[in-house]
Protein backbone atom coordinates (compact mmCIF):
# COMPACT_ATOMS: atom_id res chain seq x y z
CA UNK A 1 0.00 0.00 0.00
CA UNK A 2 1.36 3.40 -1.00
CA UNK A 3 2.18 5.62 1.98
CA UNK A 4 0.49 8.99 2.40
CA UNK A 5 3.43 11.13 3.48
CA UNK A 6 1.24 14.17 4.06
CA UNK A 7 -0.63 12.30 6.79
CA UNK A 8 2.67 11.10 8.29
CA UNK A 9 3.96 14.69 8.23
CA UNK A 10 0.82 16.08 9.86
CA UNK A 11 1.02 13.48 12.63
CA UNK A 12 4.61 14.54 13.34
CA UNK A 13 3.69 18.23 13.29
CA UNK A 14 0.87 17.60 15.78
CA UNK A 15 3.42 16.07 18.16
CA UNK A 16 5.71 19.06 17.69
CA UNK A 17 2.90 21.46 18.55
CA UNK A 18 2.84 19.95 22.03
CA UNK A 19 6.49 20.83 22.68
CA UNK A 20 7.59 23.84 24.71
CA UNK A 21 9.86 25.17 21.94
CA UNK A 22 10.32 24.73 18.22
CA UNK A 23 12.76 21.94 17.26
CA UNK A 24 15.53 22.76 14.80
CA UNK A 25 15.29 21.65 11.17
CA UNK A 26 18.01 21.55 8.54
CA UNK A 27 16.17 21.97 5.26
CA UNK A 28 17.93 21.05 2.04
CA UNK A 29 16.89 23.56 -0.63
CA UNK A 30 17.50 23.17 -4.35
CA UNK A 31 16.28 26.64 -5.38
CA UNK A 32 14.24 29.57 -4.11
CA UNK A 33 10.92 28.70 -5.84
CA UNK A 34 10.85 25.18 -4.35
CA UNK A 35 11.56 26.60 -0.91
CA UNK A 36 8.70 29.11 -0.87
CA UNK A 37 5.75 26.96 0.11
CA UNK A 38 7.86 24.68 2.30
CA UNK A 39 9.17 27.59 4.35
CA UNK A 40 5.71 29.13 4.60
CA UNK A 41 4.36 25.80 5.86
CA UNK A 42 7.13 24.61 8.17
CA UNK A 43 8.23 27.91 9.73
CA UNK A 44 5.21 27.64 12.02
CA UNK A 45 6.66 24.49 13.56
CA UNK A 46 10.45 24.65 13.29
CA UNK A 47 13.47 26.84 13.80
CA UNK A 48 14.71 26.43 10.21
CA UNK A 49 18.16 26.60 8.69
CA UNK A 50 18.44 26.20 4.94
CA UNK A 51 21.22 24.05 3.54
CA UNK A 52 22.04 24.95 -0.05
CA UNK A 53 24.02 22.00 -1.38
CA UNK A 54 23.54 21.35 -5.10
CA UNK A 55 26.71 20.19 -6.90
CA UNK A 56 24.53 18.86 -9.73
CA UNK A 57 23.55 22.33 -10.91
CA UNK A 58 25.24 23.42 -14.13
CA UNK A 59 26.56 25.58 -15.61
CA UNK A 60 28.33 27.40 -12.80
CA UNK A 61 26.51 30.68 -13.37
CA UNK A 62 23.20 28.86 -12.98
CA UNK A 63 24.34 27.48 -9.62
CA UNK A 64 25.15 30.96 -8.31
CA UNK A 65 22.02 32.50 -9.80
CA UNK A 66 19.87 30.05 -7.86
CA UNK A 67 21.91 30.65 -4.73
CA UNK A 68 21.49 34.43 -4.96
CA UNK A 69 17.73 34.05 -5.47
CA UNK A 70 17.61 31.82 -2.40
CA UNK A 71 19.43 34.47 -0.37
CA UNK A 72 17.09 37.18 -1.65
CA UNK A 73 13.98 35.20 -0.82
CA UNK A 74 15.18 34.49 2.71
CA UNK A 75 15.85 38.20 3.24
CA UNK A 76 12.35 39.15 2.06
CA UNK A 77 10.41 36.27 3.64
CA UNK A 78 8.15 37.07 6.59
CA UNK A 79 10.17 34.88 8.98
CA UNK A 80 13.48 36.73 9.24
CA UNK A 81 14.90 34.13 11.65
CA UNK A 82 15.62 31.63 8.87
CA UNK A 83 19.34 31.00 8.51
CA UNK A 84 21.43 29.72 5.62
CA UNK A 85 24.36 27.32 5.30
CA UNK A 86 25.97 27.16 1.87
CA UNK A 87 27.65 23.87 1.09
CA UNK A 88 30.66 23.47 -1.16
CA UNK A 89 30.04 23.44 -4.89
CA UNK A 90 31.42 19.94 -5.46
CA UNK A 91 30.58 19.63 -9.14
CA UNK A 92 33.59 17.35 -9.78
CA UNK A 93 32.31 14.96 -7.11
CA UNK A 94 28.87 14.91 -8.71
CA UNK A 95 30.26 14.33 -12.21
CA UNK A 96 32.38 11.44 -10.94
CA UNK A 97 29.39 9.96 -9.11
CA UNK A 98 27.14 9.84 -12.18
CA UNK A 99 29.82 8.76 -14.63
CA UNK A 100 28.31 6.29 -17.09
CA UNK A 101 24.75 7.34 -16.24
CA UNK A 102 24.61 10.44 -18.41
CA UNK A 103 22.04 8.88 -20.77
CA UNK A 104 19.70 7.72 -18.02
CA UNK A 105 16.15 9.12 -18.25
CA UNK A 106 14.97 11.71 -15.76
CA UNK A 107 14.04 9.99 -12.51
CA UNK A 108 16.40 7.07 -13.25
CA UNK A 109 19.61 5.90 -11.62
CA UNK A 110 21.46 9.17 -12.21
CA UNK A 111 18.81 11.09 -10.30
CA UNK A 112 18.81 8.50 -7.51
CA UNK A 113 22.55 9.01 -6.99
CA UNK A 114 22.04 12.78 -7.06
CA UNK A 115 19.29 12.70 -4.43
CA UNK A 116 21.33 10.36 -2.24
CA UNK A 117 24.42 12.58 -2.42
CA UNK A 118 22.57 15.75 -1.52
CA UNK A 119 20.55 14.16 1.29
CA UNK A 120 23.59 12.46 2.79
CA UNK A 121 25.50 15.74 2.85
CA UNK A 122 22.43 17.27 4.54
CA UNK A 123 22.24 14.68 7.29
CA UNK A 124 26.01 14.91 7.86
CA UNK A 125 25.61 18.65 8.36
CA UNK A 126 22.59 18.07 10.60
CA UNK A 127 24.59 15.69 12.76
CA UNK A 128 27.58 18.03 12.90
CA UNK A 129 25.48 20.97 14.08
CA UNK A 130 23.08 18.94 16.23
CA UNK A 131 19.85 19.66 14.38
CA UNK A 132 16.77 17.82 15.59
CA UNK A 133 15.47 17.02 12.06
CA UNK A 134 16.52 17.12 8.44
CA UNK A 135 14.55 17.01 5.20
CA UNK A 136 14.47 18.39 1.65
CA UNK A 137 12.22 20.57 -0.50
CA UNK A 138 12.64 18.24 -3.49
CA UNK A 139 9.28 16.52 -3.04
CA UNK A 140 7.40 19.74 -3.85
CA UNK A 141 8.13 19.11 -7.52
CA UNK A 142 5.52 17.07 -9.44
CA UNK A 143 8.47 15.45 -11.23
CA UNK A 144 10.01 14.04 -8.04
CA UNK A 145 8.93 10.69 -6.56
CA UNK A 146 8.20 11.16 -2.85
CA UNK A 147 8.59 7.42 -2.20
CA UNK A 148 12.16 7.50 -3.53
CA UNK A 149 13.11 10.61 -1.57
CA UNK A 150 11.56 9.44 1.69
CA UNK A 151 13.15 6.00 1.45
CA UNK A 152 16.56 7.65 1.07
CA UNK A 153 15.81 9.94 3.99
CA UNK A 154 14.62 7.10 6.19
CA UNK A 155 17.73 5.02 5.50
CA UNK A 156 20.00 7.96 6.26
CA UNK A 157 18.10 8.69 9.47
CA UNK A 158 18.83 5.14 10.67
CA UNK A 159 22.46 5.40 9.61
CA UNK A 160 23.19 8.76 11.27
CA UNK A 161 20.59 8.70 14.06
CA UNK A 162 19.07 12.04 13.08
CA UNK A 163 15.30 12.37 12.69
CA UNK A 164 14.07 12.65 9.12
CA UNK A 165 10.92 14.65 8.42
CA UNK A 166 8.81 12.62 6.00
CA UNK A 167 7.01 14.74 3.43
CA UNK A 168 5.38 15.07 0.06
CA UNK A 169 5.22 18.84 -0.24
CA UNK A 170 3.35 18.75 -3.54
CA UNK A 171 0.28 17.65 -1.54
CA UNK A 172 -2.28 20.20 -0.35
CA UNK A 173 -1.60 22.17 -3.57
CA UNK A 174 1.95 22.78 -2.39
CA UNK A 175 3.36 23.03 -5.89
CA UNK A 176 0.68 25.49 -6.98
CA UNK A 177 1.29 27.56 -3.87
CA UNK A 178 5.02 27.63 -4.68
CA UNK A 179 4.17 29.11 -8.08
CA UNK A 180 1.97 31.77 -6.48
CA UNK A 181 4.66 32.72 -3.97
CA UNK A 182 7.32 32.78 -6.68
CA UNK A 183 5.21 35.29 -8.57
CA UNK A 184 4.58 37.30 -5.42
CA UNK A 185 8.32 37.58 -4.71
CA UNK A 186 9.27 37.88 -8.41
CA UNK A 187 11.58 34.88 -8.20
CA UNK A 188 13.56 33.45 -11.07
CA UNK A 189 12.04 30.09 -11.99
CA UNK A 190 14.40 27.84 -13.93
CA UNK A 191 13.07 25.59 -16.70
CA UNK A 192 15.17 22.54 -15.88
CA UNK A 193 15.97 20.57 -12.74
CA UNK A 194 19.64 21.38 -12.45
CA UNK A 195 22.11 19.16 -14.24
CA UNK A 196 22.94 19.65 -17.91
CA UNK A 197 21.36 16.27 -18.68
CA UNK A 198 17.98 17.51 -17.45
CA UNK A 199 17.77 20.34 -19.96
CA UNK A 200 15.07 19.57 -22.50
CA UNK A 201 16.34 19.10 -26.04
CA UNK A 202 13.92 21.80 -27.17
CA UNK A 203 15.80 24.30 -25.01
CA UNK A 204 19.00 23.69 -26.96
CA UNK A 205 17.57 24.84 -30.29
Amino acid sequence: MKKNYQIILEEELNKIMELDKKPTLLLHVCCAPCSTYVLEYLSNYFDITIFYYNPNIAPTQEYYKRLEETKRFISEFKDSKIKLIVGDYEDALYNQLILGLESEPEGGRRCLKCYSLRLEKTVEMALKHKFDYFTTTLSVSPYKDADVLNNIGQNLAHKYQVKYLFSDFKKKNGYQRSIELSQQYHLYRQDYCGCLFSIRKDDLR
